[in-house]
């Protein structure tokens, strides 16, 4: 029997956490990934030397990996002093790889080769361009790593665009063209997801699927981007750029945070996403569970950007996705 087809779209650490519990599974994994990423070692090289920025498709490479440990610790590796003190191996090698080879797909095609990936991972785009925000109060923001600020009662943003047009990876299309199953999230929403949805080809195909649509809701808010988000207005903001009813499903967490937890996001104004959607069953399902992790995130040496604490764990959310995957 052929293997059911999931293709997962995001970026970023909670496509990080989808991918690896997926990849023990006898499925065939697509992971759509955004390439607009504009701060911390992605942005540096970008800016320094033109190639593309290749944090989020490390990220989910590594995810996907079943090489040697040695291989995964080597593409997560991050510098702490010297003249590449902030930059992660996995980039560098991507950034000269693009160099070397003249585009980021042969770059990409090397380091799934070395990482031995389980199933395939599609940049959305190979052309250089921004995601650009316009706020409710007129400001125009240009670039993921402003955009990705955590500036607590910020102007909300009205509509994320393109800062200047880009063509869609024709792989990307054709993954949500073959997908049984569309995953969503968590991430977020204006920085690693939405972005994934600035082209109107894969909108459209994305639109018309038959495959079941699964959001994965975030656990907390983001200062800048949710602040005080119910559940219904994310899935609002998704129908902006999806159309109505956007998903077949939406996966929820249970799981009770640790008040410790709490305490750290609320230095930065967050808190967690309340589930006040009243929805119509026969539009879409929740599915609800316990989706912690118990492990304790700790930020690496070296790593300058703000990450998050409370995370999804992999074997959950996994076991959940291939109940949806596979039933009816």
């Amino acid at each position: 029997m052929k293997n059911k087809n999931i293709v997962v779209i995001g970026g970023g650490t909670g496509t990080y956490t989808v991918l690896s519990g997926l990849k023990t599974y006898p499925i065939t994994i697509g992971a759509i990934i955004t390439m607009m990423d504009s701060g911390g070692s992605s942005g540096k090289l970008r800016d320094q030397y033109g190639v593309l920025p290749g944090g989020d498709v490390r990220q989910a490479l590594v995810a996907l990996s079943e090489s040697d440990l040695l291989w995964r610790k080597l593409f997560l590796y991050r510098f702490t002093n010297g003249d590449f003190k902030g930059h992660n191996f996995g980039n560098l090698f991507l950034a000269v790889t693009e160099t070397i080879g003249g585009n980021f797909q042969k770059a990409l095609d090397m380091a799934q080769q070395l990482l031995h990936t389980k199933g395939k991972v599609i940049p959305v785009t190979f052309d250089k361009t921004n995601i650009q925000a316009v706020l409710e109060d007129g400001k125009i923001l240009t670039g993921e790593s402003i955009i990705d600020e955590r500036v607590p009662n910020r102007s909300p943003i009205n509509t994320l665009t393109l800062e200047k047009p880009a063509k869609v990876n024709p792989h990307a299309v054709d993954a949500i063209k073959n997908a049984d199953c569309i995953v969503i999230g968590p991430g977020d929403v204006y920085t690693s997801l939405l972005p994934n949805f600035m082209f109107n080809e894969l909108v459209h195909e994305y639109k018309k699927s038959s495959a079941k649509k699964v959001l994965i809701a975030n656990l907390m808010n983001k200062a800048g981007q949710t602040d005080e988000f119910g559940l219904s207005r994310y899935v609002s903001i998704f129908s902006k750029y999806l159309g109505d009813n956007p998903f077949t499903h939406i996966v929820i967490n249970t799981g009770k945070i640790s008040e410790e937890a709490r305490n750290y996001y609320m230095e930065y104004g967050e808190h967690e996403v309340i589930d006040d959607l009243t929805i119509d069953e026969h539009t879409v399902k929740k599915v609800k569970a316990n989706l912690l992790s118990d492990s304790v995130f700790v930020q690496i040496k070296g790593d300058s950007l703000e990450r998050s604490i409370v995370r999804h764990d992999p074997d959950k959310l996994a076991k959940i996705l291939l109940e949806l995957l596979y039933g009816n």
